[in-house]
């Protein structure tokens, strides 16, 4: 029985042929490198750059994953995107220029697009920390909005991506609001916040 493929003809590309992974005995001297994710959930995401110094450019970039199709699609497409790039500019990438880039993505996968921007992230502030640059050095402060269940606005972030659209959704997702309540007018703010950064 034939199955339809559910991914953009470009998505199928870069899963089938991946471009700039690091391959095992390759030796490629990185400037910066950065990694997310936990292997044990199903999804980790390494990423190692080469800077020109002088022009604070990307010249060259490898990658490592281990996730799904989407996971390794968005990264190969973001690879291609980032050489020849300033640091600055990169270090700005979301997931929603990668899926541009891509055509589109499910939108249950939505969430593996996150891995591979803030693995570049990780490697260009690794960089920075490592040339002596600790100003340019950018962190993603992260705000408890849910006291009772310890949720945090990236948890929200990501259960949006994962495609929660209504506080109940979240809920589902995060567990917040189940215990006192007291955070569901921000919970419903992030979320309406998000759903318009994403998508």
């Amino acid at each position: 029985m034939e199955q339809n493929w559910v991914y953009t003809e470009k998505v199928k590309d870069h899963f089938m042929k991946p471009r700039n992974v690091l391959k095992d005995g390759e030796d490629f001297k990185a400037d910066g490198e950065g990694s997310v994710g936990n292997i044990k959930c199903g999804d980790q995401m390494n990423m190692y750059i080469q800077v020109d110094k002088d022009k604070q450019v990307i010249v060259d970039c490898r990658w490592r994953t281990y996730g799904c199709a989407s996971a390794i699609a968005s990264t190969s497409v973001l690879s291609e995107m980032i050489k020849g790039m300033p640091l600055s500019q990169a270090a700005k990438l979301s997931p929603k220029d990668i899926m541009q880039q891509l055509g589109s993505l499910p939108e249950h996968k939505i969430h593996c697009s996150v891995l591979g921007d803030k693995a570049l992230r990780a490697a260009i502030n690794n960089y920075y920390e490592r040339n002596g640059m600790q100003e340019n050095v950018r962190t993603e402060e992260v705000k408890i909005v849910c006291q009772c269940m310890n949720v945090t606005d990236q948890e929200i972030e990501h259960a949006v991506l994962e495609g929660a659209r209504s506080y109940y959704e979240l809920q589902e997702r995060t567990k917040l609001g189940t215990v006192c309540g007291q955070c569901k007018d921000e919970a419903e703010r992030l979320l309406s916040e998000y759903i318009q950064k994403h998508f």
